[in-house]
């Protein structure tokens, strides 16, 4: 399931959020909150959620920093990057056997930050010049902030693409590659899982391609009249989690199973 917009809404739970979680752990139900947000490590995600009144332990949390590492680590693995982002792409990506440096990277990795820097993004520029491979952690152009909508890697990422004319391989959602990962973390296997997000383009489209029952939920961006405007469609459209917990309490469809 994604997190913002299922799990939480700005920095608050969403009603029914708890008892949705409560009872996938009642029902020894496997689950992973996925985001494409990439600042965080999982620890501290697992952190704001509890804050938010979510608990969410850190094992359950499978961020595109993550899915990145992971797949540096089985292109080239103990590879070298040159990184713009935060610790929670950073801490993934040692974790993973990568060295961080400015000279000569096998990649250049772009992820999310609030602080972009105009002279990291220059020497991004110039190592990929320079031959050195261009990734980005997901294609989101904005992200939300209680002021307002705020530029994310996808903005960032077709500067750098302007720049200079290669186009970045982005790891996170929409890619079917995060859910893959994903469902190697916990096990399961796409016929008998199910993808719960709050937006067609990225968490729905992800599980189609992945090959996952699509549950939509209106919590967080989409609407059922913007849903009808896609070319696909979720398997089943509804209010929230809480709908859900009926459900996995006693005999659950297999749509309705994270």
């Amino acid at each position: 399931m994604d997190m913002d917009g299922v799990l939480v809404h700005e920095e608050a739970a969403i009603p029914g959020a708890d008892r949705f979680l409560a009872t996938l752990r009642e029902r020894e139900i496997p689950f992973l909150v996925l985001t494409n947000n990439s600042i965080y490590t999982r620890r501290d995600l697992a952190a704001r959620l509890r804050m938010s009144g979510v608990d969410v332990p850190e094992e359950r949390i499978w961020t595109s920093a993550n899915a990145m590492a992971q797949f540096l680590h089985d292109q080239r693995p103990h590879g070298s990057a040159f990184v713009i982002g935060e610790a929670g792409l950073t801490t993934a990506l040692h974790q993973n056997g990568y060295t961080l440096t400015e000279r000569e990277p096998d990649y250049v990795v772009l992820g999310e930050t609030r602080t972009y820097s105009f002279e990291r993004i220059t020497a991004a520029i110039r190592l990929i010049g320079e031959g050195a491979r261009f990734i980005a952690t997901n294609p989101d152009a904005t992200g939300p902030s209680l002021q307002g909508p705020l530029p994310a890697t996808g903005a960032v990422a077709a500067l750098i693409q302007r720049a200079t004319g290669v186009e970045p391989y982005f790891v996170g959602k929409p890619n079917p590659l995060m859910m893959r990962s994903a469902l190697n973390a916990i096990d399961a296997h796409s016929e008998t899982t199910a993808m719960i997000g709050d937006r067609m383009d990225t968490d729905v489209v992800a599980g189609l391609e992945a090959g996952l029952e699509t549950i939509l939920v209106l919590t967080g961006v989409a609407t059922r009249e913007a849903a009808e405007r896609f070319p696909f469609r979720p398997t089943r459209i509804v209010r929230s989690v809480a709908e859900l917990v009926g459900e996995i309490g006693g005999a659950a469809p297999a749509a309705a199973k994270p």
